[in-house]
């Protein structure tokens, strides 16, 4: 902690802060009591903390001391692992970029309907497979939404085998999510928007069920192909983003299953893109 701290310190600069370098500096970068005031924490809590007493600080006196000493998200975290002994919490919010490397990966899994979707469960990227399952590019942006697909609209609900069994375990995993961010105005605009929109989506709302991530086996009913069963499952791709990779794959030895691969072999082009890249 001592040694952290101090050399973090030692590598602002006055001028980086705002104020004067001066010309009877004795060590390079800030003093202790310069932090101090500028994170608006006491001396002697700053100078206890950097000398790596017992103190008990809170996640706000980290924050500020972090944001003085212009710490990126990894020597944030360190500090809270080395004043807490647990990491910060991670801010949530929607994110709506894909990483290039997971845009190479979705592209890959030719067979497999895979898409990324963010905090909010807007669907930010997905290959051909998971067009051919969801239709996502036939919709509006502002509607390539799970939960607003699965509520809102009778396209995906009406070929979805047991909805009225899947439809609460999937709102019980996203208010999981929604508790990361109960405060930003795009999740609660979708969760005022559903409310209006989708009565089905109210109730069950209102019963504050939690349910851990969504995995196991659903079965859709697709045109030309009948009846398919997936295995399906969530895969972190970015935690600090919240940004999570939604993978399903048709059950084998199933005559419908092999149709679906069958269609998407035949459908794939592999010098076209299948969607954009965010």
């Amino acid at each position: 902690m001592s040694d952290f701290l101090r050399r973090r310190r030692e590598s602002v600069s006055p001028l980086d802060v705002g104020l004067p370098p001066g010309t009877r500096r004795r060590t390079p970068g800030l003093r202790r009591e310069e932090v101090a005031a500028l994170a608006g924490v006491g001396l002697t809590w700053y100078t206890w903390l950097e000398q790596g007493r017992e103190i008990q600080v809170s996640t706000a006196f980290l924050d500020n001391v972090s944001r003085v000493l212009k710490l990126d998200e990894t020597e944030r975290r360190h500090l809270f692992l080395l004043a807490h002994h647990r990491p910060p919490a991670i801010k949530g919010r929607p994110w709506c970029e894909v990483p290039p490397l997971v845009r190479r990966l979705l592209d890959d899994l030719v067979l497999r309907p895979a898409y990324v979707m963010n905090l909010r469960w807007d669907v930010i990227g997905w290959n051909a497979a998971a067009e051919c399952l969801f239709g996502f590019e036939r919709r509006d942006p502002a509607e390539r939404n799970m939960l607003w697909m699965l509520f809102a609209d009778d396209s995906l609900s009406s070929r979805m085998v047991s909805w009225e069994t899947h439809a609460p375990q999937i709102l019980a995993s996203f208010r999981r999510d929604y508790a990361q961010a109960p405060e930003d105005e795009d999740m609660n605009g979708l969760v005022d928007a559903l409310e209006r929109r989708a009565p089905a989506f109210a109730h069950l709302w209102r019963r504050h069920d939690v349910h851990g991530r969504c995995q196991g086996r659903r079965s859709f009913v697709l045109d030309d192909v009948g009846t398919v069963t997936f295995d399906h499952s969530t895969l972190i791709v970015d935690e600090a983003k919240h940004l999570r990779l939604v993978l399903y794959a048709a059950v084998e030895q199933d005559g419908a299953s092999a149709a679906f691969e069958n269609k998407q072999k035949g459908g794939v082009d592999p010098g076209v893109p299948a969607s954009p890249s965010g």
